[in-house]
C-alpha cells in the first residue's frame, strides 16, 4: 500500500509531462519594441483600382446646380456604374429609380481602362489617383459650374481575402478603408495552432502588376512592414507548420503511450495488491 502514492505521483507526471510544450511559436510580437520607429504610422491612402467601387458624392453652396452630379444612373455599359446615390440635393439618401427599370446600384464602378462614366461630366480616368487627388480632379471641372463644391468619396467594395490556418478562411469586407494584418487575423477568427506566425504572405495587385510580402508577426518590426496595413484585394495566406503534417501520427502516437503508461501503472498496481 506504500507504494501506492509513489505510483500515483508518477502516472500524474508522465501525463503533465505529455500536455507540455513550447508556446514561443505562438506568441505574437515577441521582444523589444523600438518605440521611436514603430510609434509613428504613416499609412499610405489607397489607390483607385480597375474594378473599384466608388461612391461619390458632390456639394456645393447651389443644392440646385449640384442636383445633376447627384443623380442615379443606370448603365449597362462597361464604362461606369451607377451614380452616388443622392436626394437631388447633395445629400444622401435613398437612390433614384427610373420609370420602367430596377434601381440603380449606388457607387461608380472603375472599369478596364481604369475610367467611370461620372454624371454630368462624362468620362473620367480614376486609376491610380487617390480620394485627395480625386477631388482634385473634380475641382478642375465642377469649379466652373459650382460655388465652393466639396465632396464625399468613398470605397463601397472594401475587400480582402484570408485563407489557409485560420479559425474562419473566406472574403471580407470592412466599412473603412485600413485594416491591419493583425486586426484582419482578428476578423478570421485568429490562426490555428498549426499556423506559421513567421511566415505569412501577402498578395497585392499594384498597377497592374502583383507584389508579395513575407511577414514575421512574432516581430514587433512587422509593424513597420509596407504591407502589415492591408490595402483593398488584399490575399492574406497563412502557411501551415510542419506540425499538421505530422498531427495525425503524433496524436496517434501519444494516445498509444499514453494507453501504454497507463496499462503499465495499473499492472504494477494490481500485482502490488496481490501481494
Amino acid at each position: 500500500m506504500r507504494y501506492i502514492p509513489l505510483l500515483f505521483s508518477i502516472l500524474l507526471f508522465m501525463l503533465v509531462l505529455c500536455s507540455c510544450g513550447d508556446t514561443r511559436h505562438l506568441t505574437y510580437m515577441q521582444g523589444k519594441f523600438d518605440t521611436a520607429n514603430l510609434s509613428q504610422v504613416k499609412p499610405s491612402d489607397p489607390l483607385i483600382q480597375k474594378g473599384d467601387l466608388l461612391s461619390i458624392i458632390v456639394y456645393s453652396d447651389n443644392p440646385a446646380a449640384t442636383a445633376i452630379y447627384n443623380q442615379s444612373v443606370i448603365n449597362g455599359s462597361g464604362g461606369g456604374g451607377a451614380g452616388a446615390t443622392g436626394t437631388g440635393a447633395g445629400g444622401e439618401g435613398a437612390s433614384v429609380q427610373q420609370a420602367g427599370t430596377a434601381p440603380a446600384s449606388p457607387g461608380y464602378v472603375v472599369d478596364e481602362l481604369g475610367n467611370i462614366q461620372f454624371q454630368g461630366l462624362g468620362l473620367l480616368h480614376v486609376e491610380g489617383l487617390t480620394k485627395s487627388q480625386l477631388k482634385e480632379l473634380l475641382d478642375s471641372k465642377l469649379k466652373i459650374f459650382l460655388t465652393n463644391p466639396y465632396y464625399t468619396i468613398r470605397f463601397l467594395n472594401y475587400k480582402f481575402t484570408m485563407l489557409g490556418e485560420v479559425a474562419r478562411p473566406g472574403i471580407f469586407s470592412i466599412p473603412g478603408e485600413r485594416i491591419s494584418l493583425l486586426e484582419a487575423l482578428g476578423m478570421a477568427g485568429d490562426m490555428t495552432f498549426y499556423g506559421r506566425r513567421d511566415n505569412i504572405l501577402v498578395v497585392r495587385q499594384f498597377n497592374g502588376k502583383r507584389e508579395f510580402g513575407r511577414m514575421d508577426i512574432t516581430k514587433p518590426e512587422v509593424m513597420a512592414s509596407p504591407f502589415f496595413l492591408l490595402q483593398q484585394g488584399d490575399v492574406v495566406i497563412v502557411e501551415a507548420t510542419k506540425r499538421k503534417v505530422a498531427a495525425n501520427d503524433q496524436l496517434t502516437t501519444r494516445n498509444i503511450s499514453l494507453g501504454i503508461t497507463i496499462v503499465s501503472t495499473l499492472a504494477i498496481l494490481y500485482s502490488i495488491f496481490r501481494k
